[in-house]
């Protein structure tokens, strides 16, 4: 795994990152660290004290066009670090007491990545992400990844490619996380956080019920009862510029017609109340 002739990510651009030249995700050859924090708005079971390490890394593979987190995704930003700095960066937020390292878009750092993860970690490693991820890749994680949180945002494949430039994505993102819970197996806790398995997180946009029944549709076909879980969140903030139906949040109706069809679908794991629709969640970058 390296960075010439890149094909970390399924878009496969091909090109020689270390001669300077970039492809979609406009990232280096090294990894682009925009920020870290002890995160407190993650998921409960992943930080039950609210001190997820998180390390948010610069440059994206998607390219969504109602992202949060558009300040470092759509453009590469952040600090260069190579390997052993980045070492030391999770070892500073485990003097922080943080209870997980979550990398967040890691994909197209991944070399000088999973040299920084050797030895292992005293606490779990999260691989936060997109969902949109080459298998081939995936399997490079065995044994260095804990936990994966992976989005499945859609399972139409045209929204796929209306908002996030991505006409394969339900395809791509279904293999992967295929491929995540092969390797971890079902969730395992110890005592109230969980330190294996895979969470799916399914963001549910405006106008687009149908899209969200379909993805829990393939979740429960897919897995047996408890084998993963599902963070169905509406959090989904309008960010400007887009026209209806995304400039608007989720209601209240599209919301209740979601979480009743997970419960129908035997699906464990989280729901999110109507205030995660606010700026103030967002990280300062």
């Amino acid at each position: 795994m390296n960075y010439v002739n890149c094909t970390l990510c399924p878009r496969q651009c091909s090109i020689d990152r270390t001669a300077g030249k970039t492809g979609f995700c406009g990232a280096p050859d090294a990894a682009l660290v925009a920020k870290s924090m002890l995160h407190q708005w993650e998921e409960p079971i992943l930080s039950p004290a609210g001190r997820s390490g998180a390390v948010f890394f610069g440059g994206c593979t998607l390219g969504c066009k109602y992202c949060q987190n558009t300040a470092i995704s759509g453009k590469p930003v952040g600090k260069k670090m190579d390997s052993r700095q980045l070492r030391q960066l999770f070892e500073e937020l485990l003097t922080q007491v943080a209870e997980n390292i979550d990398l967040v878009t890691p994909t197209k750092n991944l070399p000088t990545i999973l040299p920084a993860l050797t030895p292992k970690l005293p606490v779990p490693v999260v691989m936060n992400c997109g969902g949109y991820e080459r298998v081939e890749t995936i399997k490079e994680l065995a044994g260095k990844v804990d936990i994966y949180l992976p989005d499945m945002k859609y399972a139409d494949n045209r929204l796929a490619l209306a908002l996030s430039g991505a006409k394969d994505y339900f395809e791509i993102a279904a293999a992967a996380i295929g491929e995540m819970v092969r390797q971890t197996g079902p969730v395992r806790f110890e005592g109230e956080k969980m330190v294996g398995g895979v969470l799916i997180r399914h963001l549910i946009l405006p106008g687009c019920v149908e899209n969200s029944l379909k993805v829990l549709d393939w979740i429960g076909d897919t897995f047996a009862p408890g084998e993963v879980l599902v963070s169905l969140m509406r959090q989904y903030t309008p960010m400007g510029g887009l026209p209806a139906p995304f400039d608007r949040t989720v209601t209240d109706e599209e919301y209740d017609a979601v979480l009743s069809w997970m419960y129908l679908n035997d699906l464990e794991g989280f729901s999110q109340e109507a205030a995660g629709a606010d700026k103030a969640f967002i990280p300062d970058f």
